[in-house]
């Protein structure tokens, strides 16, 4: 069992990354607030599903590379901190989330993984989190099973969050700069998730 201190970033990162606006989130939204939480479970749990996977086997097959070379850690420690940078830079720099309003029906388990895996994003945030902090775990199938249920439980739990707000966000944030505000904060969270994994 890791020491919290030791694994306080990953789950700031996964926290952060996974409740920022983006694909799966505004769908999560859009879909809580026509169709509600109950039917839009579907939909959540194959998006948090897809994503811990995704991680899993990433971290699975990269973790191998990084130990076999050490050097190439460092390498892909500094290519996962930058990859961090640019995408809290890019979060403090978008705005609301748009709803689809041509939605039918509410998205499946089936198009809730496929919005995770065929979007850049998650595939970008599992790579940069495996390069991030392969030094918290022992092995590829230790990091694997880190990364899968740190992600897959951050997801589940914004998700739901996202879903329930549907309505909730509609009505108190207006404004594009009241948006703006909110993922400026998240976006500066997220880069400081970065200072723990250089101070060792």
């Amino acid at each position: 069992m890791l020491p919290i201190n030791s694994v306080a970033p990953l789950i700031l990162f996964a926290v952060v990354s996974t409740l920022t606006p983006g694909a799966a989130t505004t769908l999560a939204t859009a879909s809580g607030a026509r169709f509600g939480f109950r039917r839009s479970l579907p939909l959540m749990a194959g998006a948090a599903g897809a994503l811990a996977l995704l991680a899993a086997a990433v971290a699975a097959g990269l973790a191998g590379v990084l130990l076999a070379a050490p050097s190439l850690q460092t390498a892909m420690r500094l290519a996962g901190s930058a990859y961090l940078l640019w995408l809290a830079w890019k979060i403090g720099r978008s705005g609301a989330p748009e709803f689809d309003a041509d939605v039918a029906v509410p998205p499946t388990f089936i198009g809730g993984a496929c919005v995770l895996w065929l979007n850049p994003k998650g595939w970008a945030m599992a790579f940069g989190a495996a390069a991030s902090f392969s030094v918290l775990a022992d092995g590829p199938l230790h990091l694997a099973a880190l990364l899968g249920t740190a992600l897959g439980l951050a997801a589940a739990v914004s998700l739901c969050l996202w879903c329930v707000a549907g309505v909730l966000l509609a009505r108190v944030l207006k404004t594009p700069r009241q948006w703006r505000m909110l993922n400026i904060a998240l976006g500066l969270l997220l880069a400081v998730s970065i200072i723990p994994m250089w101070s060792k």
